[in-house]
């Protein structure tokens, strides 16, 4: 299945293009994805903790199952004040 990887802020700049478009597994999770992403681009640094993933704008636990078509949206820690 594929799925449609969004990219924020450092991520973006980082991989020097907004989004990614991977080919995954049935049932593959968002762990999986994450795992896939930290391996293919470990200048992501996914595997601190630090980015949120959102599934079709909605946030995701680890287990949730991704579908075909699916928008992952990886959302970096921001600051200011």
């Amino acid at each position: 299945m594929k799925v449609t990887v969004k990219l924020f802020a450092w991520l973006r700049q980082r991989l020097g293009r907004p989004e990614l478009e991977l080919e995954l597994p049935d049932g593959a999770t968002v762990a999986d994805l994450q795992a896939r992403l930290q391996a293919g681009y470990p200048q992501l640094h996914l595997d601190d903790g630090d980015v949120l993933i959102a599934v079709n704008l909605r946030y995701a636990p680890p287990d949730r199952v991704l579908g075909e078509g699916d928008e992952v949206a990886l959302i970096p820690p921001v600051g200011g004040g």
